[in-house]
């Protein structure tokens, strides 16, 4: 990481991946205004610097939508990085206003600021002539960014998986079960690190790196596989049924026709879905974060015995 203190944005900081990159900056030195939509996810905030807020550590409530509001809260940082986004869209928030939209009122309030480099995080996937309607949205906002006046690098990024995150919590929950069902459990999975992805975050922006980019883990394992190897690591055995994908299409077309927030939605279990085996070599070397973590050594910092 760039040694000479900096001030960055961080927005969707009170994410799993937000908080662990702000604790990260602040502790090599850096000043941090954590950008958040609400009063309860400021709060979640607070605890990241016993201190309270300070010169090094700043949360703001801000709306995505609002140029001037973003505007108000990066006058004076150097980087920024866009962690907004979702996977399932709602009533409340869809893919055009969390993606596209987002990234246009960035961008029309950092032409306001001395704001040097944009660091965005995607979804392995991603472009803008995809049939699925999540990854579609992440195409064209990572279009937008590129299409820019700041120079900005794009991350497209499969499972993470860090301590204490969703994605931990499914795979002990899967870990301990001695029999678990997946939809088409032949599907590929290439889970990276969350400590990884965010030394690939901060040297992305500290490097101002351009352009669109797959990262992910070093290795790439059926769905089957991966709920198999975290129950080992726990000392235990399971079975897994793999059901076909179709199922949960049509289980969830249905949901989405009878409830007004269903639990999941057909574009959501496409993502999922989507298989991933990809060599990212190259960029890991250029971001100098080799040896990226193994599948194995990942689950044992996750997973308690």
């Amino acid at each position: 990481m760039q040694s000479t203190p900096q001030k960055w944005l961080i927005t969707g900081a009170n994410g799993n991946l937000g908080r662990r990159l702000t604790a990260c900056l602040m502790a090599a030195g850096h000043r941090v205004v954590a950008v958040v939509r609400s009063e309860s996810a400021r709060e979640s905030l607070m605890g990241l610097d016993p201190r309270g807020p300070s010169d090094l550590f700043q949360v703001q409530i801000a709306n995505y939508d609002d140029a001037a509001q973003l505007a108000d809260v990066a006058d004076d940082c150097d980087r920024v990085i866009h962690l907004v986004g979702i996977l399932k869209a709602s009533s409340r928030a869809s893919y055009t206003d969390a993606h596209e939209r987002s990234c246009e009122r960035l961008l029309q309030a950092l032409v306001r600021t001395q704001v040097r480099h944009v660091t965005y995080v995607s979804i392995l996937g991603s472009t803008p002539t995809s049939g699925n309607p999540c990854l579609a949205s992440k195409g064209r906002a990572e279009k937008i960014l590129a299409d820019g006046q700041i120079p900005c690098c794009t991350l497209r990024v499969p499972m993470v998986v860090g301590e204490g995150d969703y994605a931990s919590a499914m795979l002990q929950k899967r870990a301990h079960n001695p029999r678990n069902f997946a939809f088409r459990a032949s599907s590929l999975e290439q889970p990276i690190y969350a400590g990884d992805v965010v030394s690939a975050i901060c040297a992305a922006a500290s490097q101002k790196l351009e352009g669109g980019f797959d990262l992910a883990g070093p290795e790439s394992l059926t769905r089957a596989a991966l709920y198999e190897r975290a129950a080992t690591v726990v000392g235990r055995e399971t079975k897994v049924i793999s059901l076909p994908v179709g199922l949960g299409l049509a289980l969830a077309f249905v949901l989405e026709k009878t409830v007004t927030e269903p639990p999941i939605t057909r574009a959501m279990l496409e993502v999922l879905d989507h298989d991933d085996d990809v060599d990212t070599t190259a960029i890991a070397e250029r971001l100098e974060i080799t040896p990226l973590t193994t599948v194995d050594e990942m689950l044992r910092l996750i997973l308690p015995g």
